[in-house]
């Protein structure tokens, strides 16, 4: 087994969720998500990012407004829409109900 691979894979099905955590308390410019998923030790490029934000706007999770910037053109924020907050709390349940598991699973040893 590959463990990149495999933490490749983990990092994936955790993107959604902490894209939405980020976006929890207020709207965010995709490069502070970036940043922000940086910080956290999950890199993330801009071409995995914006088809993400773009599935979650479609899929009515993510709101985006138009903001005007001090350093070009208007930047587009993304926000939560009420959707988007169902979910997040939804996707909270899924991950309590994960760390468990493994909790379970690695002291049952």
């Amino acid at each position: 087994m590959n463990i990149e691979n495999a933490k490749s894979q983990m990092r994936k099905g955790m993107l959604e969720y902490c894209i939405l955590l980020i976006l929890k308390e207020r709207a965010a410019y995709a490069s502070d998500i970036i940043q922000n998923l940086k910080e956290a030790n999950l890199l993330v490029v801009e071409g995995t990012l914006y088809p993400l934000l773009t599935r979650l706007k479609n899929d009515g999770v993510l709101a985006y407004e138009w903001q005007e910037s001090s350093q070009g053109p208007p930047r587009k924020y993304y926000k939560l829409t009420d959707a988007g907050h169902t979910l997040l709390l939804q996707l909270d349940g899924a991950w309590r109900e994960l760390e468990n598991t493994v909790h379970l699973l690695k002291d049952r040893n």
